[in-house]
């Protein structure tokens, strides 16, 4: 019969004679519920997925309906160690189950859980019981247990063992225990009243340490289990023996060294002292005597395994040797004693002392190589190599250490000092002694360098220049000049001095005046560019030292141009008594060039850029002006209606801000004959300046008019003859009439009316716009001049004029 159908006739006999259970059923049944209980057994360690058995073949439910019913396991908070397989009705294990884990000591070992199926709710209750296998074996706490017994020990003595623990239960746990067969002791098994089992170890004959100084044996725990498990603990005994014998130490002297200053819990020696005897009566305690003083205090003795450490400090400088008094002493209070004698070797821990004997500073810095700064002594407490010292200077200064004398030395100087490079040094001296390691010592000596005056000042600039418009104020600020002296205080402090010199024939000090603290150059004077356009002064430097020392620079102070002059009409002539006027025939044609207006301009740059402008004409549609170059032309062909008397008004502007200008008159005359012009020009003549002051030309004609009019006559015929063959040659030859011009004029673009053209050379430079025109010499023109004093009579005359005093000064022109 298997393990399901066990369970089911089981289950029927529960269900049968458990009336409470009846009834419960039947109120389930009533409404509409079912339940029912099952129970298996299995082993645990089971695999995973292993079967448990045929829930729906024992419940007496088909499969059909665990998976209608949707069944499921409900285990609680437990660990869930099933699966339902509801396409075959089957329980399986789903967790490996290890019965010692889930139940421990307690027995029988089972765990539930609940299988429940719905529409209608069934609820089925069932118990899986984990039979235990013999998958333990017994343990002991500890794998070896150790014993001293005496050898004195009487039989009988009982010595209890170590329990065994086996996890398993029932046939499989812990049944018995054994000893390895000895001679002397035996075992005795007990129970406790929860079952367990315990040995006791009883000593059967006495022991002989001499024989049998050590005893080894084991004790094994076996359990019922098949196969048989067992562990085994391992029982040392060690046999004691009395106390016969005195310890002896194997050396009566010890020797030992130990470096200085070693740290405290340094190891110096081990003793060694020996005890027949064994167990306590053969152990040893070590000591220092207290009769050598305080030794102890440097020393400590460990007490049973003799090793003598360092507990103070020891110092080579102050005791290289101790003696050490030592003692043995067992159980039985029976002693030896030895020596010990430690040498204490020397370390180099003392760095070498530098101790100043004398010392300068500061000291000039024109001292010569080789003057004494200074007087070192140094020591060192270390003895032979440790001991032996070494000076030097660690940087690279110019000094140098020389030694005369057993540890003294001496600091020189090794080159000329220059305190402007230096003014001070930090000098370290570095003691070094020969040990190992090398100790050093370090002492650093800050020495000054006093100044002597052996620096001129330096100016920062080779040549200082300086900018400043003219017709300034006097008394502005124009440039600060620097100089720099790398000497200190008094040698260092600095005078600024104008250097004395002449600008056209003026002392320099007349134009500007230099601050001896500041060294500010100042203007004395208001500059004109017109008359010096550049200043070079000289200023010296000169310290304070003695001798002083000095140094000069150049300093030019360039005077900038303001528009401060209106331009200069040099053409047409503005005269105060005589009327000029140029000549344009009628059949003059378009573009003629009429006359020139020349004007300059004395300042320079673009305040001398001139540009004109037609200001009034009397007939503006006849006459244009060139903006550039000041040409007057015709802008049309001339006609027999144009008026014969034109009066232009150009006006001369320069580019300077703000500008400046200049008016000049232009009468021009249109007309092919001499005498056409005289007329009109007469009555303009009367016009304008007898209207003004009439009563002074009637007197004036009066007075006169006999004298002149015979020599009017007279040249008037002659001119009218003149100008009337000149006007016939003229018509011939299509040359226009030619206008006047003043000396030394020349028409730019070489196409003008001027009978003989003046060339001139023009020098331009990078920087500006200047100009300079050196002219030729100037030929003869033909001018009309209108006289109002000779009543309208026209006078041809021949002038010959230059507009510089000399032939090659030039005329600057912008």
């Amino acid at each position: 019969m298997d393990s399901g159908e066990y369970l089911r006739r089981t289950l029927k006999w529960r269900l049968c004679y458990k009336l409470s259970s009846q009834c419960i059923l039947f109120l389930f049944f009533l409404s509409h519920n079912a339940t029912g209980q099952i129970r298996y057994s299995i082993p645990e360690e089971m695999k995973k997925g292993s079967l448990i058995g045929n829930v729906a073949s024992d419940l007496g439910i088909d499969i059909q309906r665990l998976r209608s019913g949707r069944a499921r396991i409900v285990t609680g908070e437990n660990i869930q160690y099933t699966e339902l397989k509801t396409d075959k009705g089957t329980l399986t294990v789903s967790e490996k189950i290890d019965r010692e884990l889930l139940c421990g000591d307690v027995t029988p070992c089972s765990f539930s859980f609940d299988l429940i199926l719905e529409n209608p709710m069934e609820l089925h209750h069932v118990t899986v019981e984990v039979l235990d296998i013999n998958d333990n074996s017994p343990s002991f706490h500890q794998h070896d247990m150790k014993l001293t017994i005496g050898e004195l020990a009487a039989p009988g003595a009982r010595f209890v063992l170590p329990t065994a623990n086996d996890p398993d239960v029932g046939v499989n746990g812990l049944q018995s225990y054994h000893l390895s067969p000895n001679e002397n002791f035996i075992l005795k098994k007990h129970s406790n009243t929860d079952g367990r089992k315990y040995a006791e170890m009883v000593l059967e004959k006495p022991l002989d340490r001499e024989q049998f100084p050590s005893l080894s044996l084991k004790l094994i725990a076996v359990d019922g289990g098949t196969p048989q498990n067992s562990g085994t603990v391992n029982i040392d005994i060690t046999v004691l023996d009395a106390n016969d014998n005195t310890p002896v130490f194997n050396q009566s002297v010890y020797k030992a060294t130990v470096m200085e200053n070693s740290v405290k819990g340094t190891y110096i020696i081990t003793v060694n002292a020996t005890d027949a005897d064994s167990g306590s009566n053969g152990l040893i305690y070590y000591s220092i005597s207290k009769m050598h003083g305080n030794i102890d205090r440097i020393f400590e003795m460990n007490k049973t395994t003799g090793v003598i450490s360092l507990s103070g400090k020891v110092d080579c400088e102050k005791a290289k040797k101790y003696e050490i008094s030592i003692e043995a002493t067992d159980q039985g209070a029976l002693t030896d004693s030895s020596k010990v004698i430690v040498d204490v070797i020397d370390v180099n821990d003392n760095p070498p002392v530098i101790n100043v004997m004398s010392f300068t500073s500061p000291v000039s810095e024109d001292s010569p190589p080789g003057t004494t700064i200074g007087i070192i002594n140094v020591k060192d407490l270390d003895s032979g190599d440790n001991g032996l010292v070494s000076c030097r200077i660690e940087q690279n200064a110019p000094f140098k250490i020389k030694s005369n004398l057993r540890n003294y030395y001496t600091l020189v100087t090794d080159s000329v000092l220059d305190r402007e490079s230096a003014s001070e040094y930090n000098i370290t001296v570095v003691a070094t002694d020969a040990g190992i390691p090398l100790l050093s010592t370090r002492k650093t000596f800050n020495l000054k360098v006093s100044d002597v005056n052996d620096n001129a000042p330096v100016f920062s600039q080779s040549v200082y220049s300086a900018f400043i418009k003219e017709n300034n104020s006097p008394g502005v600020s124009l440039l600060t000049v620097s100089a720099q002296d790398p000497d200190e205080n008094q040698n260092a402090r600095i005078s600024y001095i104008l250097e004395v010199n002449e600008v056209g024939g003026s002392p320099i000090s007349e134009y500007v005046s230099v601050s001896a603290e500041s060294g500010v150059i100042h203007s004395v004077r208001s500059f004109d560019f017109e008359q010096i356009k550049e200043l070079a002064l000289v200023v010296k430097a000169q310290d304070g030292g003695s001798p002083p020392l000095s140094s000069n620079v150049t300093v030019k102070i360039l005077i900038q141009d303001q528009n401060d002059n209106p331009p200069q009409v040099l053409y047409p002539v503005q005269t105060g008594g005589s009327l000029v006027a140029e000549l344009v025939p009628r059949s003059a044609d378009v573009g003629y060039l009429v006359t020139k207006v020349v004007a300059v301009d004395v300042d320079s740059g673009q305040n001398a850029w001139l540009s004109y402008k037609l200001q009034k004409a009397t007939d503006r549609a006849l006459f244009e002006v060139g903006s550039q170059n000041g040409e007057i032309r015709t802008i049309r062909q001339v006609t027999d209606k144009d008026t014969v008397k034109q009066r232009l008004s150009v006006i001369v502007e320069d580019n300077g801000q703000p500008s400046r200008s200049a008016t000049v008159i232009v009468n021009v005359a249109v007309a092919d004959s001499f005498p056409e012009v005289l007329s009109e020009f007469t009555d303009f003549t009367h016009d304008k300046e007898y209207n003004d002051n009439l009563t002074f030309y009637l007197v004036l004609a009066l007075a006169v008019v006999s004298f002149l009019f015979i020599t009017c006559v007279v040249v008037i015929i002659s001119v009218k003859i003149y100008r009337w063959r000149q006007s016939r040659v003229l018509y011939h030859s299509n040359l226009p009439v030619i206008p006047y011009y003043p000396p030394r004029y020349s028409d730019t673009l070489g196409t003008g009316t001027l009978q003989h053209v003046y060339n001139y050379e023009v020098c331009r430079t990078t920087d500006s716009r200047k100009s300079d025109c050196n002219f030729s010499g100037a030929g003869s023109q033909n001018v009309l001049i209108m006289d109002p004093s000779s009543t309208g009579t026209m006078q041809r005359i021949q002038s010959e004029k230059s507009i510089l005093d000399e032939p090659d000064s030039p005329l600057e022109v912008s």
